[in-house]
């Protein structure tokens, strides 16, 4: 079993920043594609960013420019770097993950989310 535990959320008024941190542990043999979602209050989980093992980044248009994506293989972590933060981006933020368990079957995991709330 693969687990993702988030930290870093917070309250930050418009323009801060914050740091966001995603550490997957348990059985696994690979970790593939890291990246982060989030969900606000009455909207579906959106797609913020991704980053492959190899490091090719993906981001939706919103966040173009202020937010980075980054991750350590050897900690098996992923980094959201969030700068200029407005007050669209309040919403729970969540780690996923995917790739090979320890019994090489997939698996695609979620972290319990951390609130990002940013106050105008």
């Amino acid at each position: 079993q693969v687990q993702l535990v988030e930290s870093g959320g917070g309250l930050v008024q418009a323009g801060g920043s914050l740091r966001l941190s995603c550490t997957a542990s348990g059985s696994i043999s690979r970790v593939n594609t890291m990246g982060w979602y989030r969900q606000a209050p009455g909207k579906q989980r959106e797609l913020v960013a991704t980053i492959t093992s190899g490091g090719r980044t993906n981001y939706d248009d919103s966040v173009k420019g202020r937010f980075t994506i980054s991750r350590d293989n050897a900690k098996k972590t992923v980094y959201l770097q969030m700068n200029s933060l407005k007050p669209e981006d309040t919403a729970v933020y969540y780690c996923n993950a995917d790739g090979l368990d320890s019994n090489w079957f997939l698996y695609n995991s979620w972290g319990q989310g951390t609130q990002v709330t940013v106050s105008s």
